[in-house]
């Protein structure tokens, strides 16, 4: 009967060593795939915010580009006038016919009402009377809020124009914005198409008694 040789298994070295090299190889495969997850992650979220910012630019140009005044800026809002509601006109402004662009507490929104009572619907609203809460505070208190937050995180909004409203044709809006940790500087321009300043007397308190 022919003898067989015992077979030679790994030492202790020899296992420590595949241990060893194995930890490295894993160590490395796994920073390879939190390094590929955090770079998905920071494209994902700059995306995000490029949708947003484009969304915001179209619809806030749009707002601008088609209302009829900007009435003016009340702390952090900017106050629009957005179209006269009644066909033909009436002759003033009325509590649905504004929007509000609201920019504190780090975002962009806007803000219109509705289901108004009708005292405030026909209620004429001097454009000097625009610049002080307590014309917002009784809107708020009277009619129905809607909200479209355009720019949920931003910072530093600031507002410029061609001239003081409401004599403003031109609006440029910008913000800053953090993407990836680095602060961004965006704008928002928009010039007024139907700008009714014909409507608008001398003082710019007030709209003329009709505006044929």
């Amino acid at each position: 009967m022919r003898k067989t040789k015992p077979k030679k298994g790994f030492t202790l070295v020899e296992l420590m060593v595949a241990l060893i090299v194995t930890g490295i190889i894993m160590s490395a495969v796994a920073t390879l795939a939190f390094a590929f997850s955090t770079a998905n992650d920071a494209s994902d979220d700059t995306d995000r915010k490029q949708a947003q910012i484009r969304y915001a630019s179209l619809r806030i140009t749009e707002l601008i580009r088609h209302c009829k005044l900007v009435c003016g800026v009340n702390g952090t809002d900017l106050v629009i006038w957005r179209d006269d509601d009644v066909p033909g006109g009436e002759g003033w402004i009325n509590a649905e016919e504004l929007v509000y662009i609201e920019t504190d507490n780090n975002h962009i929104q806007i803000m219109e009402f509705s289901n108004c009572p009708t005292w405030l619907k026909t209620f004429s609203i001097r454009l000097d009377w625009l610049k002080y809460d307590w014309i917002k505070t009784t809107l708020m208190d009277n009619c129905d809020e809607d909200y479209v937050v355009m720019i949920p995180e931003c910072s530093n909004v600031r507002f410029q124009f061609d001239a003081s409203p409401p004599q403003s044709q031109f609006v440029n809006i910008s913000f800053n914005l953090t993407e990836n940790n680095k602060v961004r500087l965006y704008d928002i321009d928009s010039s007024l198409r139907c700008w009714a300043g014909h409507q608008v007397n001398t003082a710019g308190t007030d709209l003329i008694p009709d505006d044929d």
